[in-house]
C-alpha cells in the first residue's frame, strides 16, 4: 500500500477551501435596475477592445485555413469556389454569436429577478473570480462548467457580469437556435449556436472550428462550453467528448499562442428544477422539443422554492503545464498550419487524459449538501427493508443518528460538504426533507420515500390500487430515479473505496492481489458508469486502501486485508452504493443471454431490456428500479461493446444488429454476482 505521504495533499483536514460571497444578497437590498445599467468595463486579454461580431465573421471567412478546406470541397465536389463561400458564409451566419449590451442587460435584469423568486442563495468562491480576472488578462480562457440544469450557461453569465469580468461566447446546440424571440436573445447575449452532430461535413467542421480558434488566439472573449457535451440527466460526471477541447488546445499545440488557461466550474444545485422531466427522459419519455411557449409554461416554477446553488471556479490549469512531457510540438512544425491534420494517437491520448482530469477536477469542488447524504441512506434503507419484507421507511431519530455518521465519513474521504455546524442535527435533516418534500413523506416521526406510498406496497386485506401495475412502476420509478439523481452527487467520493469494499466482497480471498484483480475487473466494467481516469488503476486501488485504512475500516496484514468491527457498517454501506449498478449490469447481460434475438439493434436495444426488466420487477425476481434508467443500460451496453462480449455489425441489411457472445457474457454476469470460479478467468480475459 502507498505511504501515507503520498496522500498527504488529499487529507481534507489538511486543504483549505475558498469562502463563498452570496451574490442574491446584494440584490435583495437594491435596485435591479440600477445593477442591470450600471458601468460594465470588463478588464480583456491583454488590453484589447472588443471585437465586432461582424469584424470576427470576416477574419473567419478569411483565413488561410478555411480557404484550404474551401479549395479541398471544390476539388471534391466539382463546385465552384465561390458557390463553397457562400455556403461558408451562410454556415457562419447560422452559428455566429451576436453580442450585445443592451440584451446582457435586459438578462442581467430579468435573471435578477427570476433567481431571487427560485433560490435562497446562489454562493460562489470570490478567489477563484479573482483567479478568472488574473487568467482572462494573461491569456486566452476556456470555461467548463459542469453541466446539470438547463440554467448553467444563463448562470455562469449572470455571475461574470456581476463581478465585471468579461462574458464569454458559449457553445449552444441547435435545438436553443429554433426557439422563437428566445434562440436571439441568447445569440445576443453570447450564444454561438453548433449541430450536434456533423457527420462527415468537412466545411462545417472547418467554419466551426476557425470560428473557435478565431476568438481564442486573438483572446476577444472567454470561450465557454461543456466538456460534457450535454446535460446529465443523472447528476453524475459524463464521460467527456473530446471534440471542442481538441479545437481549443490546437493553438497552442501549433505554437499560435504561448498558453491556455482552462477553468473547471462546478455548479451545485441543491434541488434541481429540471429534476422529475430528467426522471421521465430516463424511463424513456421523449424529451419536450424546447420551445418559447414551453418556456411560458414552465413559469409555476417560480412559486416553488430551489434552496441554494454553489458555484466554485477552480484553479485554471495551464495546458501548457499539461503538455510538458507528454507532446512534441515539433511535429506541428512539418506541415503548414493552415493544412488541417486528423490528431495522431499521442495527441488523442493527451487530449483525453486532459479531460477525465478537468471533469475529476469539476467533481472534487462539487459543494455537496446534508440533502444528498440523506437520502442515499433512505434509497439503501428502502431496498434493504423490500428484501427484508420490513415495514418501508425509518424513523426520522435513526436517519439523522446515520446522517451524522455519514457526514463524518464523507469528511475523511474529501467531500466538499457543505453542512451548517451551528445547526443541530435534526434541524439540518428536517430542512433538507422540508426543501424536497415532493420525493419523501414524513408522518409521526417516520420518513418514507413519496414513492413507497405511491406504489404497490400493500398489506393483507389493503385494496390494490386501480391504476394497472406497469403504470404504477413507471410512476414510482420516477420518484426512484429522482432520488438517486441526488445521491449520483456523492458518488465520486465514494466510488474508489466502494470499488474496493465490492472487491473485498467478490474476491476469492482475502489476498491483496486477488482483491485487486477484482477491483480492477469491476473498475474496468464500470469505466463508462462513471469518471475513471485512464491508466490510473493502481493509483485508484491505493487511494482507496489509503481511505479505508485510516477511516479505521481495514487492516492490511502481510498482504491480507482484514475488515475491523467498526468497518463492516462502512463497507456495508459503501457495497450497498454500487448495488444498482452490479444488478443492472447483471441484468443486461441475463437479457442478452435469454431474451435478445438474433436481430437485436442498438436502437432496439433500450426498450427491449426495459420490457425485460419491468416484467421481473413485478414478478419480484428484481429489485431495485434504478435499473430501468437508460443511462444504466446504454453504459452496460457500451462496456459489453469495449470488452468484446458483443460487437456491432457494420455494412450490409445488418448494419447496427448486436452479436452477442454468449459465453463471455455469462462469464460477466457470474463474475459481477460475485460467483467466484469464474472470476480469475474473466479478469485474465480482460
Amino acid at each position: 500500500m502507498a505511504s501515507e505521504a503520498v496522500y498527504t495533499h488529499r487529507d481534507p483536514m489538511l486543504k483549505k477551501r475558498d469562502d463563498f460571497e452570496d451574490i442574491l444578497e446584494e440584490r435583495r437590498n437594491s435596485s435591479d435596475l440600477r445593477y442591470a445599467l450600471r458601468c460594465y468595463t470588463p478588464v480583456l486579454y491583454k488590453e484589447l477592445t472588443p471585437c465586432k461580431a461582424s469584424e470576427l465573421k470576416s477574419m473567419v471567412l478569411q483565413s488561410d485555413q478555411l480557404h484550404y478546406v474551401i479549395s479541398q470541397v471544390c476539388k471534391e465536389t466539382g463546385m465552384a469556389a465561390d458557390e463553397v463561400q457562400v455556403e461558408a458564409a451562410a454556415i457562419l451566419e447560422e452559428m455566429a454569436h451576436r453580442l450585445q449590451l443592451s440584451t446582457v442587460r435586459f438578462f442581467a435584469f430579468t435573471l435578477s429577478k427570476v433567481f431571487k423568486t427560485l433560490f435562497r442563495s446562489i454562493c460562489v468562491n470570490e478567489e477563484g473570480i479573482q483567479r478568472l480576472q488574473q487568467a482572462i488578462h494573461e491569456h486566452p480562457v476556456v470555461l467548463l462548467p459542469s453541466h446539470r440544469s438547463y440554467m448553467d450557461f444563463l448562470l455562469m453569465s449572470y455571475i461574470l457580469y456581476t463581478y465585471d469580468l468579461a462574458l464569454p461566447v458559449i457553445a449552444a446546440g441547435m435545438d436553443f437556435m429554433s426557439m422563437k424571440f428566445v434562440g436571439e436573445m441568447l445569440r445576443m447575449s453570447g450564444a454561438f449556436f453548433i449541430r450536434r452532430s456533423f457527420g462527415g461535413d468537412k466545411l462545417y467542421w472547418a467554419v466551426f472550428s476557425e470560428y473557435v480558434k478565431t476568438i481564442l488566439k486573438n483572446g476577444f472573449a472567454p470561450v465557454e462550453f461543456f466538456l460534457e457535451g450535454t446535460r446529465s440527466r443523472t447528476c453524475k460526471s459524463l464521460t467527456p467528448k473530446l471534440g471542442l477541447l481538441n479545437i481549443v488546445m490546437d493553438p497552442f499545440l501549433k505554437g499560435e499562442v504561448f498558453d491556455i488557461s482552462l477553468v473547471p466550474v462546478s455548479i451545485t444545485y441543491e434541488r434541481v428544477l429540471e429534476e422529475a422531466l430528467y426522471a421521465r427522459e430516463l424511463l424513456g419519455v421523449p424529451k419536450p422539443k424546447e420551445s418559447t411557449s414551453g418556456l411560458f409554461k414552465a413559469r409555476k416554477v417560480l412559486s416553488e422554492d430551489y434552496g441554494s446553488i454553489h458555484v466554485y471556479f477552480g484553479q485554471p490549469v495551464s495546458v501548457r503545464s499539461l503538455a510538458q512531457k507528454r507532446v512534441d510540438r515539433c511535429q506541428f512544425n512539418l506541415i503548414p498550419r493552415h493544412i488541417p491534420r486528423k490528431p495522431g494517437a499521442d495527441i488523442h491520448s493527451f487530449v483525453n487524459d486532459s479531460a477525465y482530469r478537468l471533469v475529476r477536477a469539476q467533481e472534487e469542488n462539487m459543494v455537496l449538501k446534508p440533502w444528498v447524504l440523506v437520502v442515499s441512506l433512505l434509497l439503501q434503507n428502502h431496498h434493504q427493508n423490500q428484501v427484508a419484507g420490513q415495514k418501508q421507511g425509518m424513523a426520522l431519530d435513526e436517519l439523522t443518528e446515520q446522517a451524522v455518521w455519514l457526514r463524518d465519513l464523507s469528511r475523511q474521504y474529501g467531500a466538499f460538504l457543505h453542512w451548517p455546524d451551528h445547526v443541530s442535527p435534526s434541524e439540518v435533516v428536517s430542512s433538507s426533507l422540508s426543501l424536497h418534500r415532493g420525493l419523501v413523506r414524513i408522518s409521526e416521526g417516520w420518513v418514507q420515500l413519496a414513492s413507497e406510498q405511491a406504489g404497490g406496497q400493500t398489506g393483507p386485506g389493503e385494496p390494490r390500487s386501480a391504476v394497472p401495475p406497469e403504470e404504477e412502476l413507471l410512476n414510482q420509478a420516477v420518484i426512484t430515479l429522482s432520488c438517486a439523481s441526488y445521491r449520483n452527487q456523492a458518488l465520486h467520493i465514494f466510488l474508489r473505496p466502494a470499488l474496493l469494499a465490492s472487491a473485498i466482497h467478490t474476491a476469492s480471498s482475502s489476498n491483496k492481489q486477488e482483491v485487486y484483480n477484482s477491483f480492477s475487473f469491476l473498475r474496468n466494467m464500470f469505466s463508462n458508469e462513471f469518471i475513471l481516469c485512464p491508466g490510473a488503476t493502481v493509483q485508484d486501488f491505493e487511494e482507496a486502501c489509503f481511505l479505508l485504512v485510516k477511516t479505521g475500516a481495514l487492516q492490511i496484514n502481510q498482504q491480507e486485508f482484514v475488515v475491523t468491527e467498526r468497518g463492516h457498517r462502512t463497507l456495508a454501506f459503501l457495497t450497498s452504493i454500487l448495488d444498482p449498478f452490479l444488478q443492472g449490469y447483471q441484468v443486461v447481460c441475463r437479457f442478452l443471454c435469454e431474451d435478445a434475438t438474433e436481430a437485436l439493434t442498438e436502437k432496439q436495444f433500450v426498450p427491449a431490456v426495459r420490457k425485460f426488466i419491468i416484467k421481473h420487477i413485478l414478478t419480484g425476481r428484481l429489485r431495485y428500479i434504478e435499473v430501468l434508467s437508460s443511462d444504466l443500460l446504454k453504459n452496460s451496453l457500451a462496456a459489453l461493446l469495449r470488452l468484446g462480449a458483443v460487437r456491432k455489425l457494420k455494412g450490409g441489411e445488418e448494419q447496427g444488429t448486436l452479436k452477442v457472445n454468449k459465453v463471455m457474457v455469462n462469464s460477466l454476469e457470474d463474475t459481477l454476482g460475485g460467483k467466484l470460479p469464474t472470476q480469475k478467468a474473466v479478469v485474465a480475459r480482460l
